[in-house]
């Protein structure tokens, strides 16, 4: 048995009848590439091949009575491939929105825990003879660079799979344990318990300023970090930036129904703004997602004077945990000026928010959040959650952040799944009560796959947020060439 860490065990108590904590990945491929056609039962076989490289795939939850302590992975004893593995059709003509369609009511129903946590779709029928895997996953079992890992794992650099050895020696299952088994290690683990609060607790005290600061908290009494920052920017706009995000539509209970909307932009697009204007790609990427949402809260008249704030999850997987599991996850919030009209501005101002939010995160020893979740009772974290949720929805507490936008980087070069060639993989992330939606891009092969996901009752029109973002990316683009332009004449002059 193999315990989850209070981190991965976090994102199971998260889960509510309308939140759910699986993350799912949608790759787009065109068998038109492939020598002979890829057919579902050559899906199931590569995965039967490669299944001892992906331990996540054959562990089932044994959990803790009463929540005592963190639940445990056993290799499941039942493992039953065809009940994870889905085939399914898209009727004509399987353009992307019904795909989307789809996808969103497939995302929209929990896993279940009696059985390893992730499913598969092969999805045919769509537009251009193309087909789509989608893998669904629990976010307990994967972070979102470990999830990127079992997509390489899965895919080849060539057409034709290459050939992977055979495990070293044969998979077992492990016997199911009993109550009283689990009971016996969940009171050993809470004779412990108060050890471990008190070194973590002298720990959070330490960094406690910090730790409000990077959570998007706000500013506690005595502290002069932020003020420091902040006076070291030239630009005064950067002070602007409200500690409270402004509440807005999906920033509320959410349902347990789902909207999914996807699209790709040109990451040499991204990359000439980033050189022109001296930023980084995330910068680009945050101001792009920035510019979207200004244009799409402007046409309904609903954008607030204070900017929002992005909750950015940011990964402490070191190089010796590469190709390990769970989650080395950290987060920051920082703000996305969308109080500022020009688009070069705005980015320039959440280059410098940037700046100033990895320097508060970087003053925070990187296990902090994870080793807090660590000594947590499973119960209480549950509860403390769920009544944290609550408060924010009922306007007992401010929202700490109004969007998660994430960045996971992929390899840009083409890769394969049986013999065809993927085209994009988009993610679909996780929405909670208070955020209702979730931006997450991957970069592949020359583009930066973005996925959108939402409640489908607060955000009926998510694809005109995806057109907003390419409209965003335009108008950054024109700004860098017109600036290119001015450097140019004053060069001449």
């Amino acid at each position: 048995m193999e315990q989850l860490t209070g981190l991965d065990t976090s994102f199971l108590n998260m889960e509510t009848s309308t939140t759910y904590g699986h993350v799912s990945g949608l790759a787009i491929f065109d068998p038109s590439s492939a020598s002979t056609p890829a057919t579902f039962e050559d899906v199931k076989e590569l995965l039967r091949q490669r299944m001892h490289l992906l331990p996540p795939f054959r562990r089932r939850l044994v959990e803790v009575p009463l929540g005592l302590d963190h639940p445990y992975w056993i290799e499941d004893p039942d493992f039953d491939l065809d009940f994870h593995v889905r085939h399914i059709g898209l009727p004509p003509p399987g353009d992307a929105r019904q795909l989307a369609e789809q996808v969103a009511r497939i995302v929209a129903r929990p896993l279940d825990r009696s059985r390893p946590l992730w499913e598969l779709y092969v999805i045919e029928g769509l537009e251009h003879g193309y087909m789509a895997q989608l893998t669904k996953i629990h976010h307990c079992a994967i972070d979102g660079v470990s999830g990127a890992e079992i997509l390489t794992l899965l895919l080849d650099i060539t057409p034709e799979p290459r050939q992977v050895d055979p495990p070293r020696r044969p998979w077992r299952p492990e016997p199911v344990p009993t109550q009283l088994e689990m009971m016996t290690r969940g009171l050993w683990a809470v004779t412990g318990a108060p050890r471990k609060a008190l070194r973590v607790g002298r720990q959070a005290i330490r960094h406690l300023p910090a730790l409000s600061r990077s959570l998007g908290f706000g500013e506690l009494p005595g502290s002069t970090l932020i003020n420091t920052a902040l006076r070291r920017q030239p630009d005064p706009m950067l002070s602007e930036a409200s500690t409270v995000a402004p509440r807005l539509q999906f920033n509320q209970t959410i349902t347990p129904h789902r909207r999914f909307a996807f699209g790709s932009l040109s990451l040499d697009d991204v990359k000439e703004i980033k050189k022109a204007q001296k930023v980084t790609v995330n910068d680009v990427i945050l101001a792009v997602c920035a510019g979207g949402l200004r244009r799409y809260l402007e046409d309904r008249q609903e954008l607030p004077p204070d900017p929002l704030i992005a909750m950015v999850p940011v990964s402490i997987r070191t190089e010796d945990q590469r190709g390990s599991f769970g989650n080395q996850v950290s987060a920051m919030t920082t703000s996305l000026h969308t109080h500022v009209s020009d688009p070069a501005q705005r980015l320039q101002c959440i280059h410098g928010s940037m700046k100033i939010a990895k320097e508060q995160h970087q003053a925070l020893p990187a296990t902090l959040l994870s080793d807090f979740a660590q000594f947590t009772p499973p119960a209480v974290a549950a509860r403390a959650g769920r009544v944290a949720a609550r408060a924010t929805v009922s306007n007992w507490m401010d929202v700490p952040f109004n969007v998660v936008i994430s960045n996971v980087p992929g390899p840009q070069f083409p890769i394969y799944g049986v013999r065809s060639k993927l085209v994009a993989s988009y993610p679909v992330s996780a929405i909670n009560d208070g955020v209702g939606l979730n931006i997450t891009v991957q970069s592949y092969n020359g583009n930066l796959d973005f996925g959108l996901v939402a409640c489908r009752e607060l955000l009926p029109d998510l694809w005109d947020l995806m057109d907003d973002l390419r409209s965003s990316l335009a108008e950054l683009k024109e700004a860098a060439k017109a600036e290119g332009l001015d450097d140019g004449m004053e060069a001449s002059s």
